[in-house]
């Protein structure tokens, strides 16, 4: 069966960190930092929660078979990073979670996987480099998500492939870095241009076109996808997609960008020059305005909220700077973890046939009635709340204090205590409009517990 993108979603995190913040810290050092931002996730993000916000947003009520997650900067290495996403998205034990990690071509390799088997390809990345460095100037994070099903249904098809591959050293990480290295730049481009060519002349051939309406440009290599970008009209400028080079979510994150802008039959040419080249021709359908991201990716780029480089460093690691003297918080433990698996990853409770009563989280008993083991399932992760009441502890264990609780009562039932995250206490109040995001809580021994956060409204959708 043919399949093609059916829906998609992109998720760029909130926090900025400005070129002129970095240059005013350290210097211009051997890059310069310049005008411009590029985006960063937060202290309780990484590229399993990006990605589960970006499927969120892809998936609507689908529930995809497969998922094929692809990242250079997994949260857990020997253990599959796709499961949590599963679980996250409430899809039961039912299907195929895997991820595809290592390096920013796995993303190439989840979007084919997805086609073939017409599931969900999930693209995340966090990109972090030495302070000073072009690779931290030039980073950004973030995560996309298209899932794939029959082409009738498809907003956008595959129309044809062509890819290139080579063996030379040009960028790499060995295990237990935090930054990457990289070759000397012109070495780089004399590598990457003949197969770019070659890819892109094979992939144009066997679509039967000679140029496309959109041309997506992805590389690691700066110099290598600034040389492409003339050598192909249309192509996508990069505030377009992400503002800096987002490792596996970056050619994502530009397709997002332009499946939000395209036309009805209109050629979409991507290309991605990562160890090689892979070039693809997608054209759009009939169906591409009614199947549009309900957040556009120039509408999550626009504003943000700065951050001032030290508490970058902070939350990238790079940086130890005092705790809080409270306890820290215990190692999660794996039994409770699986016992729980709908509460804790997919915010899952319950509410009582009896009187309509939602708990939160889950139980037996009902509190309002006391009817016993009369139950249905009710998930909570997509659901809208209003903050009833909050505090704000600038005490608490956290890399980024103060830390704001809120009571939330649910749209259509249940109340739950939550931290609040992606917003300062001057921006939370009683009746403030939240909505669920799935955080990392903290990570003790490597193990990161990983739950929901409410955000202010107007965070989630952009502001």
């Amino acid at each position: 069966m043919a399949h093609g993108i059916v829906s998609y979603g992109a998720y760029v995190p909130r926090h900025r960190l400005q070129h002129r913040e970095m240059g005013a810290a350290l210097g211009n050092g051997p890059t310069r930092p310049g005008k411009g931002s590029r985006t960063i996730a937060s202290y309780d993000e990484d590229s399993t929660t990006m990605g589960v916000e970006a499927a969120r947003r892809a998936l609507g009520t689908a529930r995809p078979s497969a998922i094929h997650f692809a990242t250079s900067t997994p949260a857990y290495l020997d253990k599959t990073n796709a499961t949590a996403i599963h679980a996250a998205l409430d899809l039961g034990h039912e299907g195929f979670a895997v991820d595809m990690g290592g390096a920013p071509r796995s993303a190439i390799g989840a979007l084919r996987a997805a086609a073939a088997t017409g599931g969900l390809a999930v693209l995340a990345d966090l990109r972090t480099g030495l302070p000073s460095s072009a690779d931290e100037r030039g980073g950004a994070d973030g995560a996309a998500a298209f899932l794939f099903g029959d082409a009738g249904e498809a907003i956008a098809l595959v129309v044809a492939e062509a890819s290139a591959s080579a063996e030379f050293l040009d960028r790499w990480r060995v295990p237990g870095e935090l930054a990457s290295r990289s070759w000397e730049e012109r070495f780089g481009q004399e590598m990457y241009m003949p197969l770019i060519k070659d890819a892109v002349s094979r992939a144009l051939a066997a679509a039967g076109i000679e140029q496309a309406d959109h041309v997506v440009i992805s590389s690691p290599h700066t110099r290598s996808a600034g040389a492409a970008a003339k050598l192909y009209p249309g192509a996508v400028a990069s505030e377009e997609g992400a503002p800096g080079y987002a490792g596996a979510a970056d050619v994502g994150l530009k397709l997002a960008a332009v499946l939000d802008r395209a036309a009805p039959d209109q050629t979409i040419l991507v290309v991605s020059a990562a160890d090689g080249c892979d070039a693809t021709v997608l054209r759009s359908t009939t169906r591409i305005a009614d199947g549009r991201a309900a957040l556009p990716v120039l509408g999550q780029l626009h504003g943000g909220r700065d951050v001032v480089y030290a508490t970058y460093l902070t939350w990238r690691g790079m940086l130890d700077r005092e705790p809080p003297r409270r306890p820290e918080p215990d190692r999660p433990a794996g039994p409770p973890s699986a016992r729980s698996e709908a509460w804790k990853f997919a915010f899952v409770g319950s509410r009582c046939e009896a009187c309509s009563f939602v708990h939160v989280p889950p139980v037996r008993v009902c509190k309002s009635c006391h009817a016993i083991d009369r139950m249905e399932r009710i998930g909570l992760a997509k659901n809208e709340g209003t903050v009833a009441t909050y505090s704000v502890d600038r005490l608490a264990f956290s890399p980024s204090p103060p830390m704001i609780n809120a009571v939330v009562d649910f749209d259509g039932g249940g109340r739950y205590t939550l931290e609040v995250a992606d917003a300062s206490p001057d921006e939370v109040q009683i009746g403030t409009r939240v909505q669920m995001s799935f955080r990392r809580l903290y990570t003790v021994d490597g193990i990161h517990n990983y739950f929901w956060k409410a955000t202010p409204l107007r965070v989630a959708e952009g502001g």
